[in-house]
């Protein structure tokens, strides 16, 4: 009985134990694990939109700052990517082009025989380049001592503009001097111009064996360097001047003569519109070119007043002799309208005076209408300035190329 009971007991006792084990709440559970990072970022962040929140700048110019710089990140890995790509690329077109070499090689080494010849039918298409052709005369007067060239016209001439055409004119003189220089007058926009046109070279017969005669064609430029279409060297030695010459000759292929320094001239300018007074004041000249044996000049200034191309006036300066950089701080006064002013051109000579025989030119300048660059620019500054006195300092340029361009029709 005794036995029975405490098992009963220990029955109940652990039923009681398992009803209060179900009547208990659960037990809480554990803390999730603490991550560092996160946490972190989190107080960067908002730290970050803080700091936005105090700037002085509006949102939208933050976001534009944003996309700009982001903008510029991918331009630099486009252009990253694209250099190493084109690396690549051009790595395998030099190893191509070494193979090709060397396959090159290979065949001029198997046929000589056949390079030869490519060479000689490359050297037969630079001979047969074509400039065009020139038809001159050729005659002396053996009472004058006078050679007369004539240069009648042009054939064929390339196209050195962009429009297809050209506006050639031909310049002749005689080597080595290059003392005497002609020109023909500039043929606009044609490439088969007709010039007919006569000059004159005072040489005594006795002279003429030691020089050469050149006939350049050269393509007119208002604003740049005339280009050189061809030319015709004729050695005197080399014809019989007993009768006249009359022919048609190929151009040759030229390089335009390297110009000479000729030096530069200063000029004062002043116009009063009130009483229609212009003063030239011819000031002085630097580093002319030297004319004299002994490596000197005695130079002049001669001014000619020129109005729609119709001479006005001129005027000339005292001789300086001995002397590259002459000072002479002359003026002349002229009598223009105000009408007139407009259309004035001043031509500046620079001359190197010579007891015996004509002055040499040493160079030339033009200024007013219908003048480019320095020449229209201190014309401008006069006209705009009136009453007070403008200097300025112009390069003096070979005689022929100013009349050749005071020729050419102005646009």
């Amino acid at each position: 009985m005794r036995l029975v009971s405490l098992q009963q007991r220990a029955q109940r006792a652990r039923r009681a134990a398992e009803r209060e084990e179900e009547e208990a709440p659960p037990p809480p559970p554990p803390p999730p694990p603490v991550h560092h990072s996160s946490h972190n970022f989190l107080n960067m962040k908002n730290k970050f939109f803080n700091e936005l929140g105090h700037l002085p700048m509006p949102m939208w110019a933050i976001g534009a700052i944003v996309v700009v710089v982001l903008a510029l990140v991918g331009c630099f890995a486009f252009c990253v990517y694209k250099k190493c790509l084109g690396g690549k690329k051009k790595g395998k077109k030099v190893r191509e082009r070494k193979g090709g070499g060397r396959r090159r090689m290979k065949q001029e080494g198997e046929g000589e025989a056949e390079g030869e010849e490519k060479k000689e039918g490359e050297g037969e298409q630079k001979e047969q380049e074509f400039y065009g052709k020139l038809e001159y005369t050729l005659d002396y007067n053996f009472n004058d001592n006078e050679l007369i060239v004539g240069i009648l016209q042009a054939e064929n001439l390339p196209a050195m503009d962009l429009g297809g055409t050209s506006d050639p004119y031909v310049k002749v003189y005689m080597l080595p001097d290059k003392k005497k220089k002609f020109e023909t007058k500039v043929q606009r926009k044609n490439l088969c111009p007709v010039f007919n046109e006569t000059f004159k070279f005072k040489i005594p017969f006795n002279d003429l064996a030691g020089q050469t005669l050149v006939l350049q064609v050269f393509d007119f430029d208002r604003f740049g360097k005339h280009d050189v279409i061809g030319e015709i060297k004729i050695p005197m030695n080399s014809i019989d001047l007993g009768q006249p010459i009359h022919e048609w000759k190929d151009l040759d292929g030229g390089e335009k003569e390297e110009e000479e320094k000729l030096g530069d001239i200063c000029i004062s300018l002043r116009y009063v519109p009130t009483s229609g007074k212009l003063t030239i004041c011819v000031m002085e000249a630097k580093n002319l070119k030297k004319m004299d044996v002994g490596g000197l000049s005695d130079p002049f200034v001669k001014l000619v007043l020129q109005h729609n191309g119709k001479r006005l006036k001129k005027k000339k300066t005292t001789v300086k002799e001995k002397t590259l950089n002459p000072y002479f701080n002359e003026s002349f006064s002229f009598e223009i309208p105000f009408a007139q002013i407009q259309k004035i051109q001043v031509l500046i000579t620079v001359y190197d005076y010579d007891k015996l025989g004509s002055n040499d030119a040493i160079g030339k300048c033009w200024i007013g209408y219908g003048a480019s660059g320095v020449g229209l620019r201190h014309w401008s500054d006069m006209l705009a300035n009136p009453r007070r006195p403008i200097a300025q300092w112009h390069v003096l340029q070979p005689e022929e190329d100013v009349d050749a361009a005071l020729k050419a029709p102005i646009r």
